[in-house]
């Protein structure tokens, strides 16, 4: 069963319940707890006499709502529940009484806030959001430290070059032998395969948040996120192909900006159209793989997503990488291939359809069911050079690069291919 992503809430304990006087207010109460993803039969009835009772005999939830309408002396009833509950519980009271003193002096006693009623669901959803926040926001002078988020674009010059496989794969080494916060961002919303990757059902968190990119926040990335191991999580779709994608593209930037806070490192598996489509995409990316095939069409489209990245991209730093590279059979040779894009290739990943087999057959990505494969040997390189790379001087990762689409000449490399096969076998 897929286990949504969850960050910072206690995992040896419930993570909220309430305890409530009146029918009214439970029905206000338990929508908003089903859409948190929290469980509605936590919501029980009584108040704050009855969570204290409650209290004394089981653990106490990392959220605790509780009704003080029918309590002769709030104050005193609110130390008794201090003493009944663990350290750390964020304790929600409910009332009654509209007096400002009253309130501060709950907030004194330790209360995270006080509600009035007649409840509202709007206001009970706020509150129950601040009360997380006590959970993820940074503990005791982390808040001064900068956090290291490196986000990596992985681009194809043509489909079926493997850059889906790569991506899934860095994703999976950056979560499992680095052990970095990691998330994976599918963006082939119809036709994505890095969930099947990873042998999960991709849920409908990427179209729900195309569809409500006002919704994207923290509590929506902790809910909508699949968890492939402790590290990783992805986000990803399987939209029916009937239905086209209809965005201006603000959620995937949402998106990222919210990966930045949650994650260490971000993998996006992006599409050539998305490139194209959403421009914008890339403005927080740092680095751009741009994967390719030794062959002429992906040569030409290697130069052209290059020169594309030089005049919108310019802040994203691109590594070239050849994928399912057979040096007997490839259609031009990495010289010639090197030659036509005027710079080196950073990576040479060989072929091997055995490894790949083997991978789709266990359900598992390609470096973890391939560990002793001379191709998954490359991509650990790569996954290192990214890991071990600082947000400052990722420059060092790539050569400058001259005019890219005038050094393209297939004349010139058609007829060096057309004289070879023209040679005689001996």
């Amino acid at each position: 069963m897929n286990a949504p992503w969850n960050s910072g809430l206690p995992g040896n304990r419930d993570p909220f319940a309430a305890y409530i006087c009146d029918d009214n207010a439970l029905d206000v109460l338990r929508p908003v707890v089903i859409e948190m993803g929290w469980q509605p039969e936590k919501c029980n009835k009584g108040g704050l006499r009855n969570a204290i009772q409650s209290l004394s005999v089981s653990a106490s939830p990392a959220i605790l709502l509780v009704d003080l309408s029918e309590s002769g002396d709030p104050l005193n009833d609110i130390n008794a529940l201090a003493e009944v509950c663990e350290p750390g519980t964020v304790v929600i009271a409910v009332g009654q009484v509209n007096d400002v003193r009253l309130y501060r002096d709950l907030l004194a006693s330790g209360i995270h806030d006080y509600l009035l009623k007649p409840l509202s669901a709007q206001q009970i959803h706020d509150s129950l959001n601040q009360a997380l926040t006590v959970f993820t926001s940074p503990k005791g002078g982390e808040a001064d430290q900068v956090k290291r988020h490196i986000s990596t674009a992985i681009v194809g010059t043509r489909g079926g070059v493997g850059a889906s496989t790569l991506a899934t794969s860095l994703a999976w080494l950056f979560s499992d032998e680095h052990k970095a916060p990691t998330a994976l961002l599918d963006l082939d919303v119809h036709f994505g395969t890095g969930a099947l990757a990873l042998d999960l059902e991709p849920g409908r968190g990427l179209t729900d948040a195309i569809d409500n990119p006002s919704r994207i926040d923290g509590l929506f990335i902790e809910r909508a996120m699949i968890r492939a191991n402790d590290n990783l999580s992805i986000l990803s779709a399987e939209a029916p192909i009937n239905q086209p994608l209809m965005t201006d593209g603000a959620a995937f930037v949402q998106l990222e900006e919210e990966f930045r806070q949650a994650f260490e490192m971000t993998v996006i598996d992006l599409p050539r159209n998305m490139l194209i489509n959403f421009p914008h995409l890339l403005a927080e990316v740092n680095l751009v793989l741009v994967t390719c095939e030794l062959t002429l069409a992906s040569a030409r489209d290697t130069i052209r997503v290059l020169s594309w990245l030089k005049t919108n991209a310019a802040h994203a730093h691109p590594m070239v990488v050849a994928n399912k590279v057979q040096n007997a059979t490839a259609e031009i040779s990495k010289a010639d291939f090197e030659a036509s894009i005027e710079r080196k290739i950073d990576f040479v990943i060989p072929y091997d359809i055995k490894a790949a087999s083997n991978a789709a057959k266990l359900g598992q990505v390609f470096v973890d069911a391939n560990r002793s494969s001379k191709s998954t040997a490359v991509i650990k390189q790569i996954g290192e050079r990214i890991m071990g790379a600082d947000e400052d001087d990722l420059g060092a990762l790539t050569e400058e690069k001259k005019s890219l689409l005038g050094g393209f000449d297939l004349k010139s490399l058609l007829s060096k291919k057309d004289k070879s096969e023209a040679e005689p076998a001996e």
